[in-house]
């Protein structure tokens, strides 16, 4: 009986031992891939110029009368994860506003870097600060972008990725 304690013993530790890092191992990999402490936001540079030549259509409900489009050569997806681009939005009366943008897919955020008016100068946005893409204010336009290519789920694609989800709507 002696002999089967002993050898029972190291068989039950290696066993608890396994399902401990068994465990360990899977709740590290349900930790999110970016955490908060980690993530890091790229610097980011001065507005990128535009052209309204080859936007890309964003599909908008039909009570919005703005018409708005994403320049191709504007979007570029950071190491940070972020997603940069310009939109273009055209009123009816053919007058030209811009936005410089980018969306955090990971956390489906949007952050305005600076705007551009009737002026066509950009004006950097004094309080950049990630807010929902959910959320209704200023406008639905990053939630629409976000799905129509910007994002897959959570995870942020490649540039040519992005490009064929907005052209393919």
């Amino acid at each position: 009986m002696m002999g089967m304690q002993s050898t029972g013993l190291p068989t039950m530790r290696w066993a608890l031992s396994f399902a401990i890092c068994v465990c360990a191992c899977a709740s590290r990999a349900q930790a999110p891939s970016d955490s908060p402490n980690q993530w890091v936001e790229e610097t980011v540079g001065a507005a990128p110029t535009f052209t309204t030549a080859t936007l890309i259509p964003i599909e908008m409900p039909a009570y919005v009368s703005v018409k708005l489009g994403v320049d191709p050569d504007t979007v570029t997806v950071g190491n940070d994860g972020i997603v940069r681009y310009v939109v273009v939005m055209t009123n009816a009366t053919g007058s030209v506003n811009a936005a410089f943008e980018g969306i955090r897919c990971a956390t489906d955020e949007v952050k305005v870097y600076a705007r551009q008016g009737g002026s066509g100068k950009w004006t950097t946005v004094a309080v950049q600060q990630w807010k929902s893409v959910n959320d209704h204010t200023p406008s639905r336009h990053a939630y629409a972008i976000a799905r129509q290519g910007a994002c897959n789920a959570r995870s942020t694609p490649t540039k040519t990725e992005v490009l064929l989800g907005l052209r393919r709507k």
